[in-house]
């Protein structure tokens, strides 16, 4: 990315990837011999079974014992390992021990339905489901239909289900039992390492598919993102969960592969909860979205002084805005360093302490990734100041393989030697990316990424529903919630606040619309096509309380 700036370029960046790698062995075996063997790997905060800490020894161990474990049940590498777990040191363990065993990990979240669970079990073909006794009690008696499923691994307290087709075990006795195993799977950094359902357009979560070259190629971001300090051991508190790519990556795999100390927490969320974490364990450094950012300024009343082990915070997941940037330099005195990323390429423009940060600017290329703003009909570089489309190199290790059986749709966004991904930005004179989103309808509320599609598949599903529209609606400055706009069928006595029940119960939590608006009528274009843009409350007739 060739820009006129007027700071010195940043250092020339070589990657080296080895035809051997794997995701699990790097986090965990590759410190066993160290002074890294013995530091503590992982704290997690429970509210209800208080603090758990694994070194790095122990979770090589746990890692190894899940990878025999799968081994004993017959499970090949290749097969998919589907997690749906909360933020625990059962995480690690089946995520990392599932790669070293040289399966594929499928995170998922803990937010979703039952409903929304089968379906990735079906897509992803997964053959061992990893979740708590919940979890599996919802799902026992549809599993029939995902027939290539073979195995549950519960985690936690749960009862048995009768007649369920599939052998549940309990995973801690499991992983205790098991005394020996054998060396981890011999990946080659270009195998399929997890599996990531990201928001589709079609309606329908979309599986993105990393290799294990994957971590190799967030490099840059530990470099330029992150602030590591060489001369002690960061902890690293997260306020997300692992389900997400973002706390994979920055609170999970990129922290361990560092031999850092990765805090976490499960539970319920208050605004005072990170400042408490961050004085308890004298986290280094701080990573959560703006959203987070906001209630700690707006309803607490900490200060520097209240943790003064804390030295640098980091957010990504939606656009931190200008007055909460100066918010908190006013009562922390200190920056945050936001990033931008996504499914298939992680997070690959950020903010850094080598250049002096600009109030919405998505910051600096990171060293490495040789991205291209382009114009997607010529595939000729934009000149600066005009929006082009962001484009990344397919020869860049961190870029994802595919989409999960959907080939047309990986075709449609790699050709070319480019991943077209969607997203437009400017760039300025002096090298300064200014990301202007994509200019399809995915909608960004408080940090996760809404397919609209998705959430009027769920709410047509209703047999009072004719027809609906979903949009953000800014109810703040820089917050975005789901609004839905339906049209009932003739004579349907159906209420907003009757449909926005209905999606409560059957969409995530996350994903599930805030506001609900009855309406006679959509505008469309000629062709008649819904035009969203136009979409607003002038049109609804009623709407949800």
């Amino acid at each position: 990315m060739n820009a006129k700036a007027s700071f010195p370029p940043f250092p020339a960046w070589t990657w080296q990837v080895p035809q051997f790698f794997n995701i699990g062995v790097a986090c965990t075996d590759a410190h066993l011999g160290t002074e890294v063997e013995s530091r503590i790997a992982m704290i997690v905060e429970d509210d209800t079974l208080g603090t758990q800490r694994a070194t790095y020894a122990e979770l090589a161990q746990r890692t190894a014992q899940f990878a025999q474990l799968l081994r004993k049940h017959k499970v090949e590498p290749g097969e998919r390992v589907l997690i749906r777990l909360p933020n625990s040191l059962d995480y690690p363990t089946a995520f990392l021990g599932t790669m070293k065993a040289g399966c594929i990990a499928v995170p998922t979240s803990t937010l979703l339905t039952p409903e929304e669970v089968l379906y990735l079990i079906k897509d992803s073909g997964a053959a061992v489901l990893v979740m708590d006794g919940a979890t599996w009690e919802a799902l026992a008696s549809r599993i029939h239909e995902a027939p290539q499923a073979k195995l549950v691994l519960l985690a936690g307290k749960f009862k048995h289900v009768e007649g369920a087709p599939l052998p549940a075990v309990e995973l801690t006795p499991a992983l205790n039992g098991i005394t020996a195993f054998s060396a981890p799977h011999a990946t080659h950094a270009n195998d399929p390492a997890y599996l990531v359902y990201t928001s589709g357009t079609t309606g329908y979560p979309k599986g993105v598919l990393h290799a294990h070259r994957a971590l190799i190629g967030r490099e840059p971001a530990s470099e330029y993102w992150f602030n590591f300090d060489a001369n002690q051991v960061d902890r690293i508190l997260h306020s997300g969960k692992f389900n997400w790519t973002y706390v994979l990556g920055s609170g999970l795999m990129d922290p361990l592969y560092r031999g850092k100390t990765v805090i976490v927490h499960e539970g319920k969320n208050d605004a005072n909860l990170w400042m408490r974490l961050i004085a308890k364990h004298r986290a280094t450094i701080f990573i959560g979205v703006p959203t987070i950012y906001r209630q700690i300024v707006q309803k607490t009343e900490s200060t520097r002084a209240d943790v003064p082990s804390l030295r640098f915070c980091m957010s990504a997941g939606e656009h931190l805005s200008d007055d909460m940037l100066t918010a908190w330099r006013e009562r922390f005195g200190m920056d945050i360093f936001e990033a931008v990323g996504m499914s298939e390429f992680s997070y690959y423009l950020s903010q850094s302490i080598h250049r002096p940060i600009r109030a919405g600017s998505a910051g600096f290329a990171q060293p490495g990734h040789d991205i291209r703003l382009l114009n997607p009909e010529t595939l000729e570089p934009v000149p600066h100041g005009e929006e082009g489309m962001i484009s990344v190199p397919e020869s860049d290790p961190g870029l994802f393989l595919k989409y999960w059986n959907q080939p047309e749709e990986t075709a449609k966004y790699k050709h070319d030697g480019y991943f077209f991904t969607g997203d437009y930005a400017k760039i300025d004179d002096e090298g300064y990316l200014w990301f202007l989103g994509r200019k399809d309808d995915i909608i960004k509320s408080f940090g996760y990424r809404v397919s609209p599609y998705e959430v009027e598949r769920v709410l047509k599903s209703n047999p009072a529903v004719a027809d609906c529209a979903c949009i953000a609606e800014e109810i703040e400055k820089d917050k975005l919630i789901v609004a839905a706009y339906v049209i009932a069928q003739p004579g349907a006595p159906i209420t907003a606040n009757e449909l926005l029940k209905f999606g409560q119960q059957q969409l995530a939590a996350y994903k599930a619309p805030k506001r609900v608006y009855l309406a006679k009528e959509f505008p469309r274009t000629k062709n008649g096509k819904i035009l969203r843009r136009e979409i607003s409350p002038k049109i609804a007739v009623s709407a949800s309380a």
